[in-house]
Order: structure tokens, then C-alpha cells, then sequence
């Protein structure tokens, strides 16, 4: 089982993290170990039907945006979340290239590729384990 993520940021970053997974996502942050506070980031996690997830955001001395590994969110309503991501500036580039589901990608606020998607009801899904959505806006 993935116990958690993680994206990179800048020194300096995690307040563009923090209005991008907790602002627009509505990810509840999460205290860091005492232990690694001291390094920086911010860590944020949900959970919904007995399922977990974390996202951790590392402070990286030669931060870099990634353009292409990335964290995939699966929501409920793919359209409500890309208005938010788009009237909080940051960008939707939609993709139907995945059959079965109805995504699109995003960047947080560090630059970092996010995906966004939901089951297309009007199409079936690869079969695969089900899972319930994370809790996001």
C-alpha cells in the first residue's frame, strides 16, 4: 500500500503549496514530525471511506518544477475543481487521452504537474481495485 507522495518545492515554497493543495484543494495540512520540521515543507492528508492519503511537499536546494511525474487526484466532480484551480490562476489544460476518465492537468503553485480526473460514468473504466475519491473542493 503507497503510504504517501512527494512533490518538491523551493526554499521559501510552501506557501505557494499551501494555496494550492490546502487553498484550491481544500487538503487539510498536517503538523510535520519535530524530528523533519526543521527541513522545511509541509505535508498535507485526507481521508474518506476508510482510505488515506498524504502529500508531502520537500524543500529542494536545486528545486526544479516537474513537467511530467505527478501526483493524480480522483474526484468527484473534475469540472468543479478546475473552475476552482482556474479562478484561483492557476492553469487547466484538459486531456481526453485517458479512456474512462475526464481529466485534466494543473500545476501547484511551485510549477509542479498535478493531474485531476474523475470516472467518465458514460464510459467504463480499465478494470481496476475500487477506490473512493480523495475529499478535495
Amino acid at each position: 500500500m503507497l503510504h504517501h507522495v512527494q512533490v518538491s518545492c523551493p526554499n521559501g515554497g510552501e506557501d505557494a503549496a499551501r494555496a494550492f493543495y490546502g487553498g484550491v484543494l481544500g487538503l487539510p495540512e498536517v503538523a510535520k514530525p519535530p524530528e523533519l520540521a526543521a527541513g522545511g515543507g509541509c505535508w498535507f492528508r485526507a481521508e474518506r471511506a476508510g482510505l488515506t492519503i498524504e502529500l508531502h511537499v520537500g524543500v529542494e536546494p536545486d528545486f526544479a518544477p516537474a513537467g511530467k511525474a505527478h501526483p493524480a487526484f480522483l474526484v468527484d466532480d473534475v469540472d468543479a475543481v478546475a473552475a476552482d484551480c482556474s479562478a484561483a490562476g492557476f492553469p487547466v489544460t484538459w486531456d481526453g487521452r485517458f479512456p474512462g476518465y475526464c481529466r485534466f492537468h494543473t500545476a501547484d503553485g511551485n510549477g509542479n504537474r498535478v493531474e485531476i480526473l474523475q470516472v467518465d460514468g458514460s464510459v467504463s473504466p480499465p478494470a481496476a481495485p475500487s477506490a473512493p475519491s480523495v475529499p478535495v473542493r
